[in-house]
This record gives C-alpha cells, structure tokens and sequence, in this order.
C-alpha cells in the first residue's frame, strides 16, 4: 500500500456479550469480500457430525434475527435456508462463494 491510499476497513461484528463475560473460543469467522465468502474455522471437532449441529444451530438464529426484525416468519426462513444449502450440497458453489450485495 503506498502511502496515498486510504486502508480498507472491514465492519466485523462484536464479541457476543457471553464470550466477554464467561471466554471461550472462536471456531468460525465469515465475511464478505467482494461479492465472496470468506471463511476461517478452527476445527475442534474430533466428531464432524456436531459441524452439522453447529450449521443449525445458526441456521435457527439467522431465522430469528430475520423474524425479529418481521422480514419474515421462522418456518418460512427455515425453509428456505434449507432448500439453498441442500441445493449448494447437492452441487457445491466454486471455493469462494459469490453471493449477492449486502442491503
């Protein structure tokens, strides 16, 4: 970077107030970077299978964020969080996904 440009910010979400509180330990960062997602996971998990818990579990708290702020009911988001990852599983997106524009 020369010295003229201006550094790129990247708006990260805080730490949820029970990691401030009691610890713990991140075991998955996401964010946009240009139309992809970009990950870093830490893999705890000796038993994969609670990655599948894991990805539910925040399958259920996107649906609550989203019905909490009435863009929609849970069974409906649910449903179609469910239909979009079985359908990228079933023909998985290239490394870095492209995803749509941040509203």
């Amino acid at each position: 970077m020369s010295m003229n440009e201006t550094p790129k910010s990247f708006d990260a979400l805080q730490l949820p107030p029970a990691a401030l509180d009691r610890g713990g330990v991140e075991i998955l960062r996401a964010g946009i970077i240009d139309d992809g997602l970009h990950v870093t996971l830490r893999p705890v998990f000796e038993d994969t299978r609670l990655w599948g818990r894991v990805l539910a579990d925040i399958a259920f708290q996107v649906a609550r964020a989203y019905a909490h702020q009435q863009r929609g009911n849970m069974p409906d988001i649910i449903a179609n969080i469910r239909s979009a990852f079985d359908a990228d599983m079933n023909n998985p997106p290239d490394f870095h996904s492209e995803v749509g524009p941040l509203t």
